[in-house]
């Protein structure tokens, strides 16, 4: 005796070989129906009926097998959230109508599963707690702060607190959706070879490739000065910040497959080398920090790789040529005060803008959601919150900070078991340990847990971490 019921196996079987079928013929119907509109209708048109050909497609895959839809969010992730709100779509950026388009398909699929009889697919895990007290209190409390103030929530303070809940929606996708070894591998893949194009968009920004910077003014920073493309890499991201962040993030990934052997050798060399590039061409402090911690850090938790640090220190030379345009032009910017301009336009801002709007309650319960200010001058419009901790007071007060501290303390002690597999759970671990880390450091700079694609990516690593079904012993 097996202990297996064979009927239900092959009860199983019969389902899925009936939903790969009613799959293919819907895919092959929405092709059918694409390919006559191109027959009989302008071009308009049929990019319109395409459009909605696609959208339904990628919805029911979503329904079939959420994985597809964390798949392609991951893969275009950095190519379509520098796209502002307005630009491709009215009121959101594209890639958060395809998140939302991805989870309501992941929805229905999973409610007709419930329906099925299927099993609840999320466990608990010691970051559950103080993931979403980070939720509430970065959301909830912030509007409820504001009315019990006798203030009435702006449609830009509600907008403030999104964000946040957007992470924690792709978390819940990625923890929920991806279950078994290779579908982690995919994700694996689908953050690193986004992240080298990216790169190689910055690199070829800096270096003033005509097309690409063509491509980004058209696209992506339509109203970007003149010649502010070519100082830094803010690439299809809109932000040099954002784009280091992103490219550091895949670097570390690249990295702890390598000693792991996760991926095949000349996948990441190639990568690597391109991934190395881009780090100086993003041109902000604030990546060459961060590089210099995760490099620090990688050193520390792999003996090994100091004897290739030697090994690779004679390429040095080349990464330092491709961005030299972009380092010249950054330590061109100190001023006599020995720190770059742009931090000294910081610090103005924060003395001058921010830190006197703090009354002693507001270090309690915070100002606003909203960290963003109308400018006074008539040379910007806006003034950003440029400090990430006084971001996390500003919106909520101490609670808030609290929240960020605990959810990082909470993180970190979650992952260090996983860090010493050798598997690409391992992989994933000890990236997400790292990152955390670097982002602990850099969010004295910047609020980056909330900025376009490093929220993201790291939201991801962590429900790779903390999945449902243990990668390590999945069929």
């Amino acid at each position: 005796m097996t202990g297996v019921d064979l009927t239900d196996a092959r009860d199983g079987r019969r389902l899925l070989l009936r939903n790969r079928s009613a799959a293919w013929w819907a895919a092959g119907l929405i092709a059918s129906v694409s390919a006559f509109a191109s027959t009989r209708f302008d071009a308009q048109t049929v990019m319109i009926v395409g459009g909605a050909a696609g959208i339904l497609l990628l919805f029911l895959a979503c329904v079939w097998k959420p994985v597809i839809g964390t798949y392609a969010y991951l893969a275009t992730l950095p190519i379509i959230a520098g796209i502002d709100r307005g630009n491709l779509l009215p009121l959101v950026r594209p890639n958060e109508a395809l998140l939302a388009l991805i989870l309501l398909g992941a929805l229905f699929g999973a409610y007709l599963r419930l329906c099925r009889g299927d099993a609840w697919p999320l466990r608990s895990h010691p970051t559950d707690l103080p993931l979403a007290a980070f939720l509430l209190l970065s959301t909830v409390w912030p509007i409820a702060s504001l009315m019990l103030r006798g203030h009435v929530p702006t449609s830009g303070e509600l907008a403030a607190v999104l964000p946040i809940c957007k992470l924690v929606a792709l978390y819940l996708l990625v923890r929920c959706s991806v279950v078994r070894d290779e579908q982690v591998v995919w994700c694996v893949r689908l953050i690193i070879w986004p992240a080298t194009v990216v790169a190689l968009i910055a690199i070829l920004q800096t270096l003033e490739f005509g097309p690409v910077i063509h491509a980004l003014e058209s696209t992506w920073s339509p109203d970007a000065n003149d010649g502010a493309l070519e100082s830094r890499g803010s690439t299809t991201l809109a932000s040099p910040i954002a784009t280091g962040d992103v490219i550091i993030i895949a670097s570390v990934l690249t990295v702890a497959c390598g000693v792991r052997r996760v991926l095949p050798r000349r996948e990441l060399v190639v990568a690597g080398a391109v991934l190395s590039c881009g780090v100086l061409a993003a041109g902000q402090f604030s990546t060459w920090i961060s590089a210099a911690v995760a490099v620090a850090l990688l050193l520390w938790s792999v003996p090994d790789l100091r004897r290739w640090a030697w090994r690779l220190l004679p390429l040095a030379p080349v990464p330092l040529l491709i961005g030299a345009p972009v380092l010249m032009g950054r330590f061109a910017d100190f001023g006599e005060t020995g720190v770059p301009v742009s931090w000294q336009g910081r610090w103005d801002n924060l003395s001058n803008a921010y830190i006197p709007a703090f009354e002693p309650v507001n270090w309690l319960i915070g100002v606003t959601p909203d960290p963003v200010l109308v400018a006074p001058e008539t040379w910007r419009d806006v003034i950003y919150l440029e400090a990430g901790y006084l971001a996390f007071l500003w919106i909520g007060g101490i609670p808030v900070l609290a929240g960020f501290l605990w959810l990082s303390a909470a993180v970190l002690r979650s992952v260090r078991p996983q860090v010493e597999q050798p598997d690409s759970a391992g992989a994933v671990a000890m990236t997400l340990h790292i990152s955390w880390i670097f982002l602990l450091v850099l969010t004295v700079l910047d609020p980056h847990l909330t900025l376009r694609g490093t929220g993201d990516l790291l939201y991801t690593l962590l429900a790779l971490t903390t999945g449902r079904v243990d990668v390590r012993r999945s069929p």
